[in-house]
């Protein structure tokens, strides 16, 4: 991997996209400083962890600060360690255990890189305990038993619709029952909201932290942000040079005219329903200007 990465900069390097020179020169060196300042900002500690903040919006912020994931009663410590890490890898930091089972080294060892969380984690005797401590606002219970109008309390919603009804500036506490029987009903009787995963009847109940990850994607799929650096849709020049370099290689074929002009066409409409980012046009017209000379220098 290293080796195609060190290649694949030369190729970027050597395809300048614009006739200036001072231009491309201007141009490498913001790019330079760039990445100078991504590597900077996003220090990778251990294998699939990087500290990069500035990938979170301030909606997403705000809400990890006020977000609290409540497992009641877990029954098996290494369920804590699962959670911890899928709670990682949506940046939440605040877990609370009520009247947990005994902690054993699974829980730390199923955790991986989130161990922390799982040190840091509060643990209270009972649910009203923790409620009244934190003055939560807003109370989520999630089940896999759903209700309806002959249960009021187990009416649900789904998970792509809790995210809007939460507001990111109150406290708010996201309950995962007991992995044998879940919430009880006066546990969801405390809740202001009951989400649901529309499973298959056949088997409805998931593993909590499966369950935890589909709620945790809705909740944060539109607060949360990609690295920007190099996602960044290709110029209309780039695409123009990217263009002329596809063109130069199929004038060079051995073909009739119709055929030239059809692929021409046709390459024209793949980079343009492709949406290809600045760094791939680079990159691709770097690979067409080796096959072009290639081409010459075998005729």
């Amino acid at each position: 991997m290293a080796d195609t990465a060190t290649e694949e900069e030369m190729i970027i390097e050597t395809a300048p996209v614009v006739e200036n020179a001072e231009n491309n020169k201007t141009k490498e060196k913001e790019t330079n400083k760039s990445n100078s300042k991504t590597k900077s900002n996003a220090v990778s500690t251990k294998r699939g962890i990087v500290n990069n903040k500035d990938n979170y919006s301030e909606a997403a912020k705000e809400l990890r600060e006020n977000l609290y994931i409540v497992f009641v009663e877990c029954e098996t410590s290494g369920n804590v360690g699962f959670l911890a890490r899928t709670m990682a890898n949506f940046g939440i930091k605040n877990l609370v255990l009520i009247n947990p089972c005994e902690l054993k080294d699974d829980a730390y060892y199923q955790s991986m890189h989130a161990r922390e969380i799982v040190e840091s984690s509060q643990i209270y005797d009972t649910l009203e305990h923790f409620l009244e401590s934190k003055g939560i606002d807003f109370i989520i219970g999630s089940t896999g038993t759903p209700g309806g109008s002959y249960n009021l309390s187990r009416i649900p919603i789904k998970p792509e619709e809790l995210s809007v009804k939460m507001n990111p500036n109150n406290k708010i506490a996201i309950l995962f029952g007991r992995e044998g029987d879940g919430l009880s009903n006066e546990e969801i009787d405390k809740c202001d909201i009951i989400v649901s995963i529309p499973t298959d009847p056949s088997y409805p109940i998931m593993n909590i932290t499966h369950a935890a990850a589909i709620i945790f994607y809705e909740i944060f799929k539109n607060r949360n942000q990609f690295p920007k650096e190099g996602l960044d849709e290709s110029t209309h020049i780039e695409k123009e040079h990217l263009l002329k370099n596809m063109y130069g290689v199929i004038d060079c074929l051995d073909i009739p005219e119709h055929k030239k002009r059809n692929g021409n066409k046709t390459f024209k409409n793949i980079v343009n329903r492709a949406f290809i980012t600045g760094r791939e046009a680079h990159t691709f017209m770097g690979i067409l200007r080796h096959i072009k000379e290639d081409l010459i220098n075998k005729k």
